[in-house]
């Protein structure tokens, strides 16, 4: 596998080539027992969003957008320590890697329609504040003060 695809609503399917992606390897916590003490089986994939030419600059700028905040140098760093062996974290990084893209590739949602309340639930509204007034009104004691 040579390319990552990444499809993204309303546009055509993007490629990353896998020769961008860039790996660490170091030694995980975990199970594994006394083979996690020997074996690089953690997994550092970094992808350089802001360096990459894969991505039209529309789609690269929402993303750099986006992520804004997990972001290192503008690479996008995910780690995988979950499984024992290397190549199972390699695959498990790749996917975290196109989900994480295509949601930070997905369009906004359309803007919100202001809409006014109906008259019928402000009455409600309303009535419920008068209620729950009410009750509360009960609970006060009533103190007479004495008359001079």
């Amino acid at each position: 596998m040579d390319v990552l695809q990444l499809t993204v609503a309303g546009q055509a399917p993007v490629a990353l080539p896998v020769a961008q992606l860039r790996w660490r390897f170091s030694r995980s916590s975990g199970p594994g027992g006394q083979n996690v003490n020997t074996t690089d089986s953690r997994v550092e994939l970094l992808f350089d969003l802001a360096a990459t030419e894969a991505l039209p600059p529309a789609l690269k700028a929402r993303a750099l957008r986006r992520l804004a905040g997990t972001l290192v140098d503008g690479a996008v760093v995910i780690a995988a320590s979950e499984h024992r062996s290397q190549w199972q974290n390699r695959v498990a990084a790749q996917r975290r890697l196109v989900e994480l893209l295509e949601q930070a590739l997905r369009p906004p949602p359309p803007p919100r329609r202001a809409t006014r309340p109906t008259r019928g639930s402000v009455e409600r509204r309303l009535a419920a504040k008068k209620q729950r007034g009410a009750i509360k009104g009960q609970r006060r004691g009533r103190v007479d003060l004495p008359e001079e």
